[in-house]
């Protein structure tokens, strides 16, 4: 289905049942998000707010809120989009397949923009920062942000579309310190293609012009956070997904996406930062205020009966998980094609995505040797951190399974199997003082941390404890729960200092030191604020153990010695995974809030059914 706006997407939905309109005035301050959340946590329908208070657009979320949904827009398109993929990760296989392949290449080819259209709808209107839907999402955030935005840069040594970036970086429209209607804030990661535009532009000192699309067909924001293959357009990419061209103009110097509802338009200035956030993110955690760059507001353009497209990001599963589930559908073995030996790659979303990544690899280095240990997986493990947004990642298990019927994406299962053959006294190799995602705060300072890598390949090492051993219990006065085989939560008191926080460490390894034979089913102990809450599912064990942990700082190991500068433990490796005193605070709903909404989910209301 070619829809050439984000109304006839909407239309398409409702016509299929998976949309409902609200028709009821809907505060934009919390509430809209509110109910975002719980018709996502109901795998509910996409919403179409027809009165949004204080604004004459309407405003639409949950639009890929499943991954049936998002397959159901692109039902036409997907096949053709993972050949096209495929190709450009191997290209050998049009050569051989010529008549075959043919097709995807005249797709590409036939999805190139289309420059100057003879239709322009979203010039039909100037308006200003003010007329938006200015949606605050949670109850500690800085201001209204856009949280769909297709941000376009160009490069100033290459212009023109096909070299440009077209990536969803969020921006925050109100609050702060920002003049209203003239300024908002741009906040963009590490690894972000738009950095590089940004720091050319700087170089020659001159201001760098960003266009913030809004809307328009749903293919298009997919593409802006499609992790494409080198030399591949966005926009080009967005054509073969909508199976319809991009179509663009410019205006000012600025390049417009005619098919957008709403375009914002601004010039980013060499040195010129302002304090942007707070934002509730998608680790769970608030990011807080930090300087990002100002974009200084040069237009804002928006279609007639426009409508403001939105998501809520928080604590996993979002609707952005669908996102990448769907990307994943897309793009299939595009890692292995790009990493030698790598069989699968899972950025866990339970765990925020960037902190924790799973990985199957290769191990044929040394097929002679007697005793099976990881010696391709390290390199192989480098190769992951040394790649683009997987370089974010924060922890790695990575281990090779000769039978090649182990999966990423069964978790317990993997760890499992890893946690079986880890020898903890080789296979724990950290990376210090180095670069992390921008939004977690479990580091030393903002982009800045350490990383850990859990590399594991051999026989079986052990059976997995799968239950509490009765020793732990005798020997810590503490709360203890399983949260899965070989892994126990155990409730401490909160944490203070890294001074006390090392004497507290120092007397669990002294109260278990005896024990290592009798631990030797557990090999790693997560110390945390509820051990209850921790183990109560796999979901709040991958989420508190591996965002709340600092691998440098917040790992410790019974019996634990260091030869070589190489650290390793002989009992139980210890993640300390309780909330410190630097954290970012954890996303709470507010509870008036949630009693204000409570009508539209009653037995007259347009959400009836969809419980919490």
């Amino acid at each position: 289905m070619a829809y050439a706006s984000l109304e006839e997407s909407l239309l398409d939905l409702e016509k299929n049942g998976q949309l409902v309109r609200i028709k009821q005035q809907v505060d934009p301050h919390l509430e809209m998000a509110a109910i975002h959340l719980r018709v996502y946590e109901a795998q509910g329908p996409a919403l179409l707010f027809e009165n949004v208070k204080g604004s004459k657009y309407r405003a639409a979320s949950n639009l890929y809120g499943t991954l049936e949904r998002s397959k159901f827009l692109f039902r036409d398109t997907l096949r053709l989009v993972q050949q096209m993929v495929a190709l450009k990760n191997d290209p050998i296989k049009a050569l051989k397949s010529p008549l075959k392949h043919a097709k995807t290449g005249w797709a590409a080819l036939s999805a190139l923009p289309l420059k100057n259209p003879l239709s322009k709808p979203v010039l039909h209107s100037a308006i200003s920062i003010q007329d938006l839907p200015l949606i605050q999402h949670w109850p500690m955030d800085g201001g209204a942000f856009v949280t769909l935005p297709q941000v376009y840069t160009e490069d100033v040594d290459a212009p023109g579309i096909m070299k440009a970036n077209l990536g969803m970086y969020r921006i925050q429209l109100t609050g702060n310190d920002y003049v209203t209607n003239q300024e908002i804030g741009l906040h963009y990661q590490l690894h972000r293609g738009i950095g590089v535009h940004q720091t050319k532009a700087n170089r020659l000192g001159q201001p760098l012009k960003v266009s913030c699309f809004v809307g328009g067909p749903p293919s298009h924001a997919v593409a802006a956070v499609m992790p494409l293959p080198e030399g591949l357009s966005e926009m080009t990419f967005a054509g073969v997904l909508g199976g319809r061209r991009f179509r663009y103009c410019y205006r000012h110097g600025f390049a417009i996406s005619t098919d957008a509802d709403f375009v914002i338009t601004g010039e980013v200035y060499p040195g010129e930062n302002k304090r942007e956030g707070p934002f509730g993110d998608h680790l769970g955690y608030y990011s807080l205020e930090h300087p990002f760059p100002l974009m200084r507001v040069k237009q804002v353009y928006a279609k007639k009966d426009a409508i403001w497209a939105f998501t809520v990001v928080g604590r996993p599963p979002q609707e952005d998980t669908s996102f990448g589930q769907l990307i994943h559908e897309m793009t299939g073995d595009a890692i292995p094609q790009e990493i030698p030996g790598v069989k699968e790659v899972h950025a866990v979303d339970a765990a925020g995505v960037h902190p924790l990544l799973l990985a199957i690899g290769s191990e044929r280095y040394t097929p002679y040797a007697p005793t099976k240990q990881p010696a391709e997986l390290l390199t192989i493990a480098n190769h992951i951190l040394g790649t683009g947004q997987l370089s974010l990642a924060k922890f790695l298990f990575i281990t090779a399974d000769d039978t090649n019927r182990l999966h990423t994406h069964d978790i317990e299962a993997f760890m499992t199997y890893l946690l079986e053959r880890i020898d903890l006294t080789r296979d724990v190799h950290f990376y210090t003082n180095t670069t992390m995602d921008t939004l977690d705060y479990s580091g030393t300072g903002l982009n800045t941390g350490s990383k850990v890598v859990f590399a594991a390949y051999g026989e079986k090492l052990r059976e997995l404890a799968r239950q509490v051993p009765p020793v732990l219990t005798e020997a810590l006065p503490l709360k203890c729960a399983l949260c899965m085989p070989g892994v126990v939560a155990v409730e401490a008191p909160p944490f203070t200092t890294y001074a006390q926080a090392q004497q507290e460490m120092e007397e669990i390894n002294q109260r278990l030191s005896h024990a290592n034979r009798e631990l030797e089913g557990l090999p790693f102990l997560i110390v945390c604020n509820d051990a209850a809450f921790t183990a109560a599912s796999l979901k709040n064990y991958l989420w508190v153990a591996y965002t709340r942990c600092n691998p440098s700082h917040d790992i410790y190991g019974v019996n634990a010695t260091t030869v070589h500068k190489h650290w390793g433990c002989k009992g139980p490796l210890i993640i300390d995974a309780r909330i410190k005193p630097h954290h970012a605070p954890a996303l709470q709903k507010d509870p008036d809030v949630e009693r204000r909404i409570d009508h539209l989910f009653a037995a007259n209301g347009p959400l009836a059914g969809l419980e919490r």
